[in-house]
């Protein structure tokens, strides 16, 4: 195992070494998820820190995103549908088996691994753990293991965890993306505080109250609205706790006293959720995963962002909304209050006459009270202002360069001694 080149600090703080009287930036491989796997939030998390550290640091930070192209082996036969169990084959045999096998190969040639989704942490089995950090969004991919009585899993699915987690316990350092989750993480013992650091996440540049003419013309063509139609947004996955069924059930009590009420849904809806959407008759538009600048449009275009999870680790989609002056109505969370600050509404988890209240006084203060509202706006505005990719990439940087410095204390004593 290699040791990390450390014998000098160049301007931004980071070890590097001398050649020729010049620094040697920090080798530093940013690992990714699987393209083919589909996880937008975690690839703009691994693309942005890449843009912000080459654009930034390029002077102290050479770095490098590691993922291999996902080999299919069952989900390739042809005649046979690519989804399904045959597809959660091919992504099993890929993490545990393709991928720690390819970045093994890779283990010697960096100074620091930076995993940017800590379900991918039996990676770090295969690497210098010493000097590898892992951004941890929050505690679902373990909770069959540390909290079995409220995720029952399978013996196998249990192992399999077991395996990632013992990964993420070895890592040098943990980020976690808000307070909460460092919280949680902490009360489970796992690590000891001062390995855990809050970095939170920053804000796409595409998402500004700003037009762009191009992404706002194909936002105009996906929506197709009548003039007066007020846009419900919602962005995310399917998981159980975003509780799609909880805004599909207010979405649509809230479209019953207000006609012009439609619910737009980016990442698509499970069969059973559009199922429950059609037998209340709710008025929808259900969209996959779309382009960043697309996405911003959207959100520009929304007369609120309605965000029903009852947990969460950050909730990225709270800080796009507002950077793009759209007002946003979350459940009453310590993260998302967290994230959301004062700019937010709140409303009590699964509470659908609350979620129903809320949202139509909101409507009538964007119909009724347009100072009000222009005030808000600013407010959501003025508070996503405060993530910034370039200052996640700043303290990132800073918890590298102490990895590092502990790992060359051992040797300087010994040097000492000699």
């Amino acid at each position: 195992m290699n040791s990390p080149t450390i014998l000098a600090e160049n301007s931004s703080g980071l070890p590097a070494k001398g050649r020729a009287g010049a620094p040697e930036p920090l080798r530093l491989a940013l690992i990714c998820d699987l393209l083919e796997e589909g996880w937008p939030s975690m690839d703009l998390i691994g693309d942005m820190l890449y843009r912000s550290f080459h654009a930034e640091h390029a002077a102290a930070i050479r770095v490098e995103q590691l993922r291999p192209p996902l080999r299919r082996r069952l989900s390739a036969i042809p005649a046979l549908p690519v989804k399904g169990p045959r597809w959660n084959a091919d992504r099993l045999l890929n993490r545990f088996y393709d991928y720690p096998a390819w970045v093994r190969k890779r283990a010697a040639d960096y100074d620091v691994f930076h995993l940017v989704d800590h379900s991918y942490s039996q990676l770090i089995l295969e690497l210098p753990a010493e000097r590898t950090v892992v951004t941890c969004h929050d505690l679902d991919t373990f909770r069959c293991v540390l909290e079995p009585e409220r995720d029952p899993r399978p013996r196998w699915f249990r192992a399999m965890v077991s395996r990632i987690l013992d990964g993420f316990r070895r890592a040098a350092h943990v980020l976690t993306v808000s307070q909460a989750t460092r919280d949680e993480l902490l009360s489970h013992r796992i690590f000891p505080p001062d390995r855990v650091t809050v970095v939170p996440n920053g804000v796409d540049p595409s998402c500004s109250p700003l037009p762009d003419p191009a992404a706002d013309r194909e936002a105009d063509r996906l929506l197709e609205s009548p003039p007066g139609t007020l846009w419900l947004l919602n962005v995310g996955n399917t998981l159980p706790r975003k509780r799609l069924d909880i805004l599909v059930r207010a979405c649509a009590a809230i479209q019953r006293q207000c006609p012009e009420v439609r619910l737009v849904r980016v990442g698509g809806l499970t069969a059973e959720h559009l199922q429950l959407a059609a037998s209340l008759n709710l008025k929808l538009l259900c969209l996959p995963y779309l382009g960043r600048d697309v996405l911003a449009a959207l959100y520009r275009r929304a007369a609120l962002l309605v965000h029903t999870a009852e947990a969460e680790g950050f909730g990225l989609p709270l800080v796009e909304a507002m950077a793009c002056g759209c007002p946003i109505v979350v459940s009453d969370l310590p993260v998302l209050r967290e994230v959301g600050g004062p700019a937010a509404e709140y409303c009590p988890v699964a509470d659908l006459d609350a979620w129903r209240n809320t949202v139509e006084k909101l409507l009538q203060e964007k119909l009724h009270n347009p100072d009000q509202w222009a005030l808000r706006r600013e407010a959501g505005i003025a508070h996503a202002a405060r993530f910034s990719w370039s200052e996640n990439a700043r303290q990132t940087a800073q918890v590298y360069r102490n990895v590092l410095e502990l790992q060359t204390r051992p040797q300087s004593s010994e040097r000492k001694s000699r």
